[in-house]
């Protein structure tokens, strides 16, 4: 995770805790790295091996941070940062900008009015959905948008355990590559049936759909037009809406 000197300073106490969970906060100035926020895993001269110190650094750090699923039970139990595991691999969900704000705002408006009085549901992150690929490969996300059409798979605590049916990622700079690659290729295998993938740089809606492990086919519209859903025919959303 990467964030400027004057946020870290502004928010110094939250990347401490991003720090202790997931021992890398690069903190940067001018677009440069400067320094590294790390958990000390020995124990300094008079104090606990749970001092975080800084250290200095002179290179691009992005490595992925790796652990078991009940590894990040645990961790996300004692965190009030948000997180997501796939493949084993860790990532922090940062802060929102405005833009990816706006787009999520006017999708969730636009799916919850066609969605009203119908049996499936519109929901926005933060919301844990649990991907299981098998016994051993499990991964939680959460879809800036998603739609389900089995609610009988919430269980007594609020969990989820179904699959939707059609998931919605608005793309950050940050999130590009997982959304674009990692997430299509989960989505596809753990039986979501549609994928919306936003980007608001390039103001572009594209419309995945599936059958069975593969893409079937694929929509786009640019910020000038309007797309529709292929499972709910009807479902249609105004790209100016959404990048306005």
């Amino acid at each position: 995770m990467r964030v400027t000197s004057t946020e870290a300073q502004n928010n110094f106490g939250k990347y401490m805790r991003m720090a202790a969970d997931l021992e890398e906060v690069i903190i940067t100035r001018n677009g440069r790295d400067m320094v590294k926020l790390v958990t000390c895993r020995e124990p300094l001269a008079g104090g606990s091996a749970d001092h975080l110190a800084e250290e200095a650094v002179g290179y691009l750090y992005n490595g992925p941070n790796r652990m078991t699923y009940e590894q990040f039970l645990e961790m996300t139990e004692q965190s009030d940062l948000r997180y997501e595991y796939i493949d084993g691999e860790v990532y922090l969900l940062a802060s929102p900008a405005y833009e990816h704000q706006t787009a999520v705002s006017a999708l969730l408006f636009g799916f919850m009015n066609w969605f009203q009085d119908k049996p499936c549901r519109v929901l926005t992150a933060p919301f844990d959905v649990t991907l299981r690929l098998s016994e051993r490969n499990i991964n939680v996300v959460q879809p800036d948008v998603l739609v389900i059409c089995d609610p009988d798979r919430v269980n007594a605590k609020g969990k989820y355990e179904g699959v939707p049916t059609l998931v919605v990622e608005v793309l950050s700079p940050s999130t590009r590559r997982k959304d674009m690659l990692k997430k299509l290729d989960l989505y596809i295998q753990t039986g979501i049936r549609e994928y919306w993938l936003v980007d608001p740089d390039a103001k572009q809606i594209m419309v995945y759909w599936f059958e069975g492990d593969d893409i079937k086919g694929c929509r786009v519209a640019d910020g000038q037009k309007k797309i529709g859903s292929m499972l709910f025919p009807g479902l249609e959303i105004d790209a100016t809406r959404v990048f306005g």
